[in-house]
Formats: structure tokens, sequence, C-alpha cells
């Protein structure tokens, strides 16, 4: 359950909910509402796309999930906030925080609930739940095991209103920023090991190219002993790396709806030499 339902359900009023403006997914498209908004209108609740509109809405507290802008100081002043950030703050401050934990190979993240300030990530925490990260679970996953556990903190924790929040701590620990993920980060380098690669798989967009056009591979296994050839040589649906290699699972073929790595491997018919990535 989303952190918006789940707070109207807990008998929460909720004067007003700011949201992205409606955007299109495609070119020529009609506008769409975000999810968020969508969800809003469905529960008969206000909404605006500009955070300022708070400031006069009546509202004791603002609670922060995932909004992907920055409030400014001058809304902070007049309203107090809070965030749901997950990962295990100081670690991972940022836009990214479950992919840059995948990708750095961390065993747990987590979810906190801080105060809002102005600086990035910055506030004192309420709360902390630490979560273990599955070895082969994707960042899509971990993130709905996360707003779970988030959801079901915020409402605890917000059950006696927000006078109910107690104080927060300064984060303690060695910070580290979790930077948005660029495409090009996202392109798999044959000529890395194949644990590595399995994590960009894990965060979802990756890509390879296939006879000069791109190729995403959405679902792959880490096959860290198998015997490697030259990095991007196909043996079958397993991919060889510098160390170990993939066995591709699911691909997108550049303009193609994503279908099974066996299937694909049928239709593409690679000739001996050919590798993914040249």
């Amino acid at each position: 359950m989303s952190p918006l339902r789940a707070l109207v359900d807990a008998g929460h009023e909720i004067v007003l909910v700011v949201t992205q403006p409606d955007r299109r997914r495609a070119r020529g498209a009609d506008l769409l509402p975000t999810p968020v908004k969508a969800a809003a209108q469905e529960l008969g609740l206000a909404v605006s796309d500009r955070v300022d509109d708070v400031l006069d809405a009546g509202a004791e507290l603002g609670v922060v999930v995932a909004f992907g802008r920055l409030i400014r100081p001058h809304v902070l002043e007049r309203l107090p906030m809070v965030n749901l950030h997950f990962s295990l703050l100081p670690r991972w401050r940022g836009a990214a925080p479950v992919e840059r934990a995948i990708l750095a190979g961390d065993s747990e993240t987590g979810v906190c609930l801080m105060a809002l300030e102005e600086g990035l990530d910055t506030g004192p925490v309420y709360a902390c739940q630490r979560v273990e990260i599955g070895p082969e679970e994707p960042a899509q996953e971990l993130r709905v095991r996360l707003v779970d556990v988030g959801t079901a903190m915020l409402v605890e924790r917000l059950a006696a209103g927000p006078a109910g929040l107690g104080e927060p701590v300064p984060q303690e620990g060695e910070a580290t920023y979790a930077a948005k993920i660029d495409h090009d980060e996202l392109r798999l380098d044959w000529s890395r090991p194949a644990v590595e690669l399995h994590r960009l798989v894990r965060v979802g967009r990756a890509w390879t190219t296939w006879r000069g056009k791109r190729l995403l591979v959405l679902r792959a296994r880490l096959l860290p002993d198998a015997s490697s050839g030259p990095p991007g040589e196909l043996a079958g649906t397993r991919a060889a790396t510098v160390e170990g290699a993939l066995e591709l699972v699911e691909v997108q073929p550049e303009g193609r709806a994503p279908q099974g790595a066996e299937a694909w491997l049928r239709g593409a018919r690679p000739q001996p030499g050919e590798r993914l990535g040249s």
C-alpha cells in the first residue's frame, strides 16, 4: 500500500497532495497524471503541482516520499516536514539510494524517517529500519519492499499525530552520495567481472549492443565460476566476461518487445566470432 493511502486509512486528514505536473508518456499523447495524483483524485483529495500551495493549506506537517525536488527554505521555515528516505542514512544520500546500494554490492539497506531540512538528506532521523538485499533482487522489487517497510514505520510514528514523532537524532557515520544513474552508466562492459554486470542488470535498463543496435538485458543470472571466453562471446544464452559469465534470461532488442533470451537467440543466430557489445 502506498504511504498516501495508508495515511488516509489510518484516519489522518490530508489537506493537500503535491506531486509532479501532468506529463506526456509518448510523443503526441495526451497529458497524463502521475500515479500519486491519480490516487489522490480517487481518494477525493485536493492536488497541486506547486509546493508553495502547502503554505496556505492549513497543514500541521508535510510528509515527503520520493518527491524528486528540493523543498525551498521559505517553505521549510513555515511548515515542518518529514521524509521517508530509502537508505540507512548517512549512507546513500541523494537521488538513487536503492540503485547505488545494489551497484556497490551492499548486503543491506533500509528506510529512515528523517526531519527535512535544506541540505540534501542531511536532517536528523526519527527512526531507521534495516532491510536485507537479496543477492538476485532487482531494484524494482527491493523498492517495493522498502516502501512497505517505510509506510508501516510512518503510520506507526504518526499514530499520535505530529507530536508523537519524538525528537530526531543527528545522523552518524560517513556520508556517501547516491547520484542519479546516468544512461551511459548502464552500458554492459563485458571486459568487467560478471558480478558487476549482474548488479547493473538488477538496477534495470542495462544495455549492450548487438550488430550495431541496442539490446536491453532485462534479466540475467550470475554464473561467477563459469569458464569464460572472449568478453561478450555467446555460448548459448551465456555471455562471457573477463571473470565469470552472465546467463541471459530476458532481453529486449531495439524497437521490439521483451522476449526470452532463447527465443531471441533463435532469431539472432550468432555467427562464430560475433560478440555482444562489439
